[in-house]
């Protein structure tokens, strides 16, 4: 298992049509991917999951990855957290 703790650089935080793209990449990782927010754990793969974390800008969350392409999933979805400009909804 991996794992990465990131500052939450979008716009709009985790919320919406951010969730949704987040758990759309996620989605092309085999590996089971969480994120995990002030001690409570989503899926990453579940937009409804990843909304009830209410991760605003700036917020602190750890990304968990286990499997196969784990190291790429942390890389990959680390960085699109880290992504500073809105994303188009």
């Amino acid at each position: 298992m991996k794992e990465a703790t990131v500052q939450v650089h979008l716009e709009q935080g985790l919320h919406a049509r951010p969730a949704s793209l987040f758990v759309k990449k996620a989605n092309t990782f085999s590996s089971e991917i969480s994120v995990i927010k002030d001690g409570r754990k989503a899926n990453g793969k579940s937009i409804l999951g990843l909304m009830g974390l209410a991760a605003g800008h700036g917020s602190q969350v750890t990304i968990q990855a286990d499997g196969v392409d784990e190291e790429q999933a942390i890389q990959e979805l680390s960085e699109f957290l880290l992504l500073e400009h809105e994303v188009e909804i």
